[in-house]
Parts: C-alpha cells; structure tokens; sequence
C-alpha cells in the first residue's frame, strides 16, 4: 500500500499519518529525514545531495526521487509506504510516476485533506495568543503571518497536484475540518481496501 497524503499545512497530515504507520505498519517518509539519512549513510545519491546542499544549492527533484528510490527498497518499506512532504509540484510528482514504473510499482491511492483555510489560520492565531498569554515563546511557524505564507506557497505549487492526481484516477478527498477520530474513520475507509489488496 502506497499513499500520498496532501493538504495544506495544518491539515493534520502528520497526526493522520501516524495512526497509519500504526494501523498497517508501514513506514511514513520525510523526504527531510531521508535526505539526512542518505547523507549521513554516505550514499551516492547522498555523497551528491550533500555536494549541492554545502554549496548553498538547492537539492534537485532528481536527487529527492533518487534518494526516495533507494528508501522504498529498504525491507519496512517492501510492504507500502505514505509519503509524507513529497511530492510538492507536479514535475515531482511525474518524476516520482516514472521512477515507480520502472520499479514495476504504482501508488495504491492519494488521499486530500480538504480544509478552510481561513479556519486554520484563526486556529494558528489562537494558539499563538495562547502561547504567549503563558509567557512562552512562540514558534516562528505558528505566526499567522508565517503560516499565511505557508499557505500560499502551497496554492501555488502544491494544490495542482488535487488535478494531476484525480486525472489519473488516484486522488480520493475527504473533510479535513470533521473531529481528528472522524478523519481517521474515514481515512481507514478509504485504505482497507488497498490493504487488503497489498496484502498489508
């Protein structure tokens, strides 16, 4: 079983994922913790993300699909996996369809958290008060206007994958917004059927 969760930040991904991870027993990957992984391995893809990232460069799409390809062959991931952060535009989703064919695999479904947007920026707003009503420090990330940004970079090169995704026939939606339980119902209800077939 192999899944894509999307949704914006805030959506509640990560929450979502882990009750994955302990339903089915597949491993989430963070493109993040997989590129430190490879470096830290001394891989090659590794050896040349680690060349790019000391000289302030950016990690090209080739090298996070090549450090992902060498991921999905370790023995937790043989049996499925949810991609967590990955991918974020539609060249690397194609990337990452190619690299997957040529392993004779295929994602198993893509599952969108649909959210309000202007609710979850209300929602990061209070919790900052909050934060700061008890005297502790709030995060840089938990400002509205840092997560209004967050936001927009997602629109822009994110959201089009809800198109690519349901154009292959792969995108499932769900209400983001319902109780975190009534999430994971639903999100249960759309998988088993892939795991069933998956053999997870």
């Amino acid at each position: 079983m192999r899944i894509i969760l999307l949704g914006p930040p805030g959506a509640g991904k990560g929450t979502q994922s882990e009750r994955i991870v302990a339903r089915f027993g597949i491993p989430q990957l963070s493109t993040g913790d997989m590129l430190r992984a490879a470096v830290a391995a001394g891989t090659p893809v590794g050896l040349e993300a680690k060349a790019v990232m000391e000289a302030g460069g950016l990690v090209s799409d080739k090298i996070v699909v090549g450090i992902v390809a060498d991921r999905i062959e370790e023995p937790d991931a043989r049996r499925g996996f949810i991609l967590d952060g990955f991918p974020r535009t539609v060249e690397q989703a194609k990337s990452l369809d190619a690299m997957l064919a040529q392993k004779g695999i295929a994602l198993s479904t893509v599952v969108e958290l649909k959210v309000d947007e202007d609710a979850l920026v209300g929602r990061i707003a209070n919790r900052a008060a909050e934060t700061a009503a008890r005297g502790l420090p709030v995060r840089k990330d938990d400002t509205p206007e840092v997560f209004k940004s967050r936001l927009e970079a997602y629109r822009a090169q994110t959201a089009p994958l809800s198109d690519y995704y349901a154009q292959a026939g792969k995108l499932e939606t769900l209400d983001g917004m319902q109780p975190i339980d009534s999430v994971t119902g639903e999100l249960m209800r759309i998988l088993e059927p892939h795991a069933e077939t998956a053999g997870a």
